[in-house]
């Protein structure tokens, strides 16, 4: 794992050298200070996503078309909740301020839902599947940069299938035998790929999440990282691209 610190030599103003050189002590102390910026950073972007994921699948238990699948996506509501206070505490146990670090992310979907209004319970439910999808598998990523506790509690947190599972079951159902969905289901998971790296890529032109992507080996170096950047880095799109290959795959669709 690269840190930000470990190539300070590149970004340094002439001179300064020696005055760090005096103080070696207080220079990793502010480079701690600043790791722990960055990754309160991040905590507070997947602490978003869960808690808009919270409101997302609430409206979407109200529109289910059955009481089962509405149980079961409330039951899911729940459960975002629970994994968003997970990655609070965390927040705090940093010293960070939890609700300020969730608060900078609000409204990071909006465009990309206004731009994706699903039009029947399919579209939905492959929207919450293959769309959401690409902002956690975005996260995934760049959490391998956090220190070792917020990196697994990260993953932790995005580990939970339980959605997608359902996401497959009902979609499988609906596409068999009916080719004209399946086709217009593989054209809406193309536009909302599309549309979901979109968000991405603004997500990554932050400065606490560009250099966190940057240890974790999502950039050239730390420089690049040091300042934002106007695409995502060629090795994590293709990372995002071929997830989510495999999760149209699984529902034998074409990505």
């Amino acid at each position: 794992m690269t840190s930000s610190a470990g190539n300070a030599s590149s970004l340094r103003p002439e001179g300064a050298a020696e005055d760090r050189s005096a103080n070696p002590g207080k220079d990793a102390s502010t480079a701690r200070a600043a790791d722990v910026a960055d990754a309160i950073e991040v905590l507070g972007l997947v602490a978003s996503l869960e808690h808009q994921a919270f409101a997302r699948l609430a409206t979407d238990s109200a529109q289910a078309p059955g009481l089962e699948q509405a149980l079961a996506l409330s039951r899911l509501a729940a459960r975002c909740t629970e994994r968003r206070d997970r990655v609070l505490a965390r927040v705090d146990e940093l010293g960070g301020d939890g609700v300020a670090a969730l608060g900078r992310f609000v409204g990071l979907l909006d465009d990309f839902d206004a731009r994706t209004p699903p039009t029947s319970w399919a579209e939905r439910l492959l929207k919450a599947y293959v769309g959401y999808g690409v902002a956690d598998d975005f996260c995934r990523v760049v959490a391998r940069g956090l220190d070792d506790a917020s990196a697994r509690l990260v993953a932790e947190v995005l580990d939970d299938a339980s959605h997608g599972e359902l996401a497959v079951r009902e979609l499988d159902e609906a596409c068999a035998g009916d080719d004209v969905l399946s086709s217009r289901l593989a054209l809406w998971g193309r536009r909302l790929v599309g549309e979901a790296l979109g968000v991405v890529q603004r997500v990554a032109q932050r400065p606490e999440v560009a250099r966190v992507l940057s240890r974790a080996g999502g950039a050239d170096d730390a420089a690049t990282a040091a300042a934002p950047v106007e695409q995502v880095p060629a090795t994590v799109f293709n990372e995002l691209t071929a997830e989510h290959t495999r999760r149209m795959s699984r529902l034998h669709l074409t990505a």
